[in-house]
């Protein structure tokens, strides 16, 4: 009876010890601290990567603002303002018997356009005259050639005015806004050249037609200074029209 009793007690124990081991295995112990503090350590890793992102869209940002602002302007008017530039300056280049030259200027106002003196020829009086007559058609006519030119130049202005505002408008970065506005200033300087042009062969002649004025005026005084000389009277002579 006793070792039955035995046999049931150790029996008792083993199950018992079998069955707390598993059970004991199995609990879990939470700690509250070290959860909250492996909770913030990955909240602050969260935010620094968060920043380094941050930061490289910033530095690709930048790079691409500096590639717009470093970006040539697309389109360029210097070929066509330079061609306008340079018909202008071919007609001013063509100008008809004097030249915009100083040399030629003097030379002309110590021959044709000089004052008449009392020893000199009726027939040298009227080649100057004549020749002074022919300087004053071909300034008028060099005149009306430049604004002619000029005119001709006004539609390629136009269409590269409204293509470089259009370009400005349009401009990515800082450069090509300031290639657009350099473009716009050459436009408006070779618009200026031309109005200076302009002004120069118009200017030319009408200082050719008032030259010649005076000069016939001169001419016209001694003519009648010889008219009314005594002892001279009036002699005809053939003399010829300019035309002829």
């Amino acid at each position: 009876m006793r070792r039955l009793s035995s046999l049931l007690a150790a029996s008792m124990i083993t199950l018992t010890l079998g069955i707390t081991a598993p059970a004991r295995a199995q609990w879990i112990v939470f700690d509250p601290d070290n959860y909250l503090q492996n909770v913030l350590t990955a909240a602050r890793e969260l935010e620094q990567i968060n920043n380094q992102i941050t930061s490289l869209q910033n530095e690709a940002q930048m790079l691409i603002n500096q590639a717009r602002n470093l970006a040539n302007l697309p389109y360029s008017s210097l070929q066509q303002l330079q061609s306008s530039i340079q018909r202008t300056q071919q007609l001013l280049a063509q100008a008809q018997r004097i030249a915009y030259d100083v040399q030629q200027i003097d030379q002309a106002f110590s021959t044709s356009y000089r004052p008449a003196f009392s020893n000199q020829s009726s027939q040298a009086l009227f080649t100057n005259a004549q020749s002074r007559w022919q300087n004053s058609v071909a300034g008028l006519q060099d005149a009306l050639r430049v604004q002619a030119g000029v005119v001709g130049n006004l539609d390629t202005n136009r269409v590269q005015t409204a293509a470089l505002v259009t370009t400005s408008q349009g401009a990515s970065g800082a450069l090509q806004a300031t290639q657009a506005g350099n473009q716009i200033l050459a436009l408006q300087a070779q618009q200026l050249a031309d109005l200076t042009a302009t002004v120069a062969a118009q200017g030319r002649a009408q200082s050719l037609e008032g030259a010649q004025h005076a000069a016939a005026q001169d001419q016209g005084r001694e003519q009648l200074r010889r008219f009314l000389m005594p002892g001279q009277g009036y002699q005809p002579q053939n003399v010829r029209m300019f035309h002829q």
